[in-house]
């Protein structure tokens, strides 16, 4: 028995499983939609759609880096004892690794790809997760970086943050800037910064920094009498300082003993290595950063299962 669109998309509205699964399972079953709902049942898949509403905040950033392609991957869970799993964390090592191999265009995309090391796609293997270990996931984002000079990965706390840094640099296998890179990625993880230097700030950016500020110091009563000239130097100087807060290069290194900045540290390595090196760029991802987290009460949850 043949079968449409209209067929696949009626199947998931019955059963809320996803749009491949739905096809292969009309497939499997000769177009027979009744078969068809009880072939994703056998499989796990109708569970495991149930579970796409509930909120998947935790999880884990996972990096994978092979020659110059750096990728950057966060898988979500509903809870931090399934994001220490070892099925779990092998799953988002490999979607990492079909992100680097397939460079997809974005996560629906990512999803059509087959796994690497599998047979099934991402999106097939997810759904087939969520039905075995019984919860709800989700790859939220991925970052791929395929440089000219160098990439260098860095993951903290087990997975809670995860960054990549890129470089252009003449020794992409030195182990001088193996280290300094990855020095600086730490640097990142640890710090926060939105950009590489100032000079990537947006103009904007700095004008409502600057509004702000200027705001702060109308409000000061210690500020009354000062000419309008004096405050704004005074503005000047504190956006600049804030600017340094938030500008990779122009932070100061936290390894460092004499309080130099992390531009600084790069065009020494440089230096006392003969090579050239200037950080390009990088990203820094924090697991479940601005989701919505579910709040847990043991005590509530004991006394609903006891009744």
């Amino acid at each position: 028995m043949a079968f449409t669109a209209k067929d696949v998309k009626e199947l998931r509205e019955m059963t809320g499983c996803g749009m491949m699964d739905c096809k292969k399972a009309l497939t499997e079953t000769d177009g027979d939609k009744e078969k068809a709902v009880e072939y994703l049942r056998e499989k796990g898949l109708a569970t495991a759609a149930k579970k796409a509403g509930r909120i998947a905040a935790e999880g884990i950033v996972k990096a994978y880096v092979d020659g110059k392609v750096g990728v950057l991957v966060e898988v979500n869970s509903e809870t931090d004892f399934v994001a220490k799993n070892t099925e779990f964390q092998d799953f988002v090592g490999a979607v990492a690794k079909t992100v680097a191999q397939g460079a997809p265009a974005d996560v629906e995309a990512l999803k059509e790809m087959k796994i690497a090391g599998g047979d099934n796609t991402v999106g097939e293997e997810l759904t087939a997760k969520i039905a075995k270990i019984g919860e709800n996931m989700n790859i939220r984002r991925f970052a791929r970086i395929e440089a000219a000079g160098a990439v260098v990965e860095y993951i903290h706390a087990a997975g809670k943050i995860g960054v990549l840094v890129e470089a252009d640099t003449d020794s992409a296998d030195s182990d001088a800037v193996k280290e300094a890179l990855r020095n600086v990625a730490m640097q990142v993880a640890a710090l926060n910064p939105k950009y590489v230097s100032t000079d990537d700030v947006p103009e904007d950016y700095k004008e409502h920094e600057k509004e702000i500020l200027m705001a702060q110091a109308q409000n000061d009563p210690k500020n009354a009498n000062k000419p309008a000239n004096i405050i704004e130097k005074m503005i000047t100087g504190r956006l600049a300082k804030e600017l340094k807060e938030v500008c990779l290069l122009e932070q100061e290194y936290v390894k460092a003993e004499n309080k130099e900045s992390v531009g600084a540290y790069i065009n020494k390595v440089a230096k006392d290595n003969g090579i050239s090196l200037a950080v390009k760029g990088f990203v820094r991802y924090e697991t479940g950063e601005g989701l919505e987290k579910k709040e847990e009460n043991f005590a509530d949850e004991v006394a609903s299962m006891i009744k």
